[in-house]
């Protein structure tokens, strides 16, 4: 149950540091050393990584892009001089979690994992954990980037990830699908994966009619409810029951075709819509493209944050130069149709997210280490605030300032849009509340960021009453000397 991440650069990391998120599995863990990033291979996985190599696993799937590529390296990087082997892993470029993925992220993870348990009974092994915490996505595709997952199984013995696969996907999917796209969030409460009797309470009725979630969650979840949890752990040990191959495969067989069934139509919403009910002509809309391309072509960012994508279309300038760019939104239709156009374009750089600025994803798990929150995943070269800050200003009660201090540990640069009260978009949002919003002034506004960051240009945006404006994050004294 470990993960890639994005690790501090600090004196600490020369002697080797064992990331908080990689502890649960005795068969080894993730370090660093000097910013790289290592996997160790100890005793009790080494017989199940040397499987992996001779078997043709490995290989079959570094070459279909489902599993991550690895190097091994000299094991005396070994932080505690116990490694059997040390592994160097192609590095993903953001690491994201399943809370924050849109439904058809979640259900093409699912489905990798059930692909690399049909590709591993075919080579004699077999997945030993289904958490979705070991997928990642690069190059616009889910791909698996746990080495240590696979491993020989005892004969005739049952998938020991099934259980894990029903809670960690198949349950958040079938809500999202069968009662409302926001029950995905549950997974933030739920990190180790949904209960299924809750996910089984909440279903209606009528899901019970598809034999797949019939099977797979109803009576999944009622023959868990029958074993006392005190004796859970031992009946599992004891239990006598055989299943052969064919059973094993049929198993899989059903929860792929049950995955593949589950959709979701997104809705219309605002956000999912945005650029059809803009109020910026045309030419505004081309100069603030033009604007950013300047940027980005000046800037030369290794990685970009869009926080307030909605569809992409600003997003894209970024990604389309070939740089890493994650396209942040608060609506799930907006990245749903994000990601489901980024697939169909086989489009390489750009991730979309659900991300809520007012509420961003934390640092959860064991001792709030194993899930990095987000400011911690930064900061990027270059973030684009795109008519964001008066959602937060004014429908959140955000002051400037604190915004200015939050957005200072998410990136080094910025491009942001100051949206007055003059702005038609705004009068809208004004139209329902009292206007207590003294504060929110064009010169308000560069009084806050001001004190974060330095402002390096304000560019009016043509036929309208909005300005762009660059700035750059004044660095702490100590950032400066390193």
């Amino acid at each position: 149950m470990t993960r890639l991440a994005t690790f501090p650069e600090t004196s600490r990391l020369s002697a080797g540091r064992q990331h908080g998120a990689s502890f649960r599995d005795p068969a080894g863990f993730v370090f660093t050393r000097d910013g790289v990033l290592y996997r160790q291979i100890n005793e009790p996985g080494s017989a199940d990584y040397d499987k992996l190599l001779s078997s043709g696993l490995y290989g079959d799937l570094v070459k279909s892009g489902d599993l991550v590529p690895h190097e091994e390296v000299d094991r005396e990087l070994s932080p505690d001089g116990r490694a059997c082997r040390v592994i160097r892993p192609e590095r993903m470029s953001f690491i994201s979690y399943p809370y924050e993925w849109c439904f058809s992220q979640l259900k093409d993870a699912a489905l990798l994992t059930l692909r690399l348990q049909k590709a591993a009974m075919a080579r004699g092994m077999s997945l030993k954990d289904a958490t979705a915490y070991n997928v990642a996505f690069s190059n616009g595709r889910p791909i698996w980037i746990d080495t240590l997952s696979f491993t020989v199984p005892k004969p005739d013995m049952p998938w020991v990830a099934y259980g894990q696969f029903c809670q960690m996907f198949l349950a958040p999917l079938a809500l999202a699908s069968q009662v409302d796209i926001r029950l995905l969030q549950l997974l933030r409460s739920y990190i180790d994966g949904l209960p299924l009797d809750l996910a089984s309470a909440l279903l209606p009725t009528v899901s019970k009619l598809r034999p797949g979630l019939l099977m797979h969650l109803h009576l999944h979840a009622t023959a868990q409810r029958r074993v006392p949890a005190q004796k859970e752990q031992k009946a599992s040990k004891t239990s006598t029951r055989r299943f052969s191959r064919t059973a094993l495969i049929g198993i899989v067989d059903s929860l792929e075709r049950t995955v593949k069934r589950l959709e979701w139509r997104a809705p219309g919403t605002t956000w999912g819509n945005y650029y059809d009910a803009t109020n910026y002509t045309d030419a505004a809309f081309a100069h603030k493209r033009e604007i950013i391309e300047s940027v980005i072509d000046r800037v030369l960012p290794l990685t970009v944050w869009d926080l307030g994508a909605n569809d992409g279309t600003f997003s894209r300038l970024a990604s389309d130069r070939g740089i890493p760019t994650v396209a942040f939104d608060v609506d799930p239709v907006a990245v749903e149709k994000n990601y489901r156009r980024a697939s169909a374009a086989s489009e390489r750089h750009v991730l979309p997210l659900l991300l809520d600025l007012t509420n961003p994803s934390g640092a959860y798990g064991w001792a709030n280490e194993e899930r990095d929150a987000l400011a911690t995943r930064g900061p990027a070269d270059l973030a684009l605030l795109l008519a964001l800050v008066h959602h937060l200003a004014i429908a959140h009660n955000v002051p400037l300032e604190r915004i200015a201090e939050y957005v200072a540990r998410l990136a080094r640069t910025i491009v942001i849009e100051f949206v007055p009260k003059a702005d038609s978009q705004v009068q809208r949002m004004l139209a329902s509340r009292e206007d207590i919003f003294d504060s929110y002034t064009q010169d308000d506004f560069e009084r806050a960021f001001g004190t974060r960051f330095t402002i390096e240009e304000a560019i009016p945006v043509r036929e309208s009453v909005r300005t762009i404006y660059v700035m750059r994050r004044r660095e702490p004294a100590g950032e400066r000397e390193a």
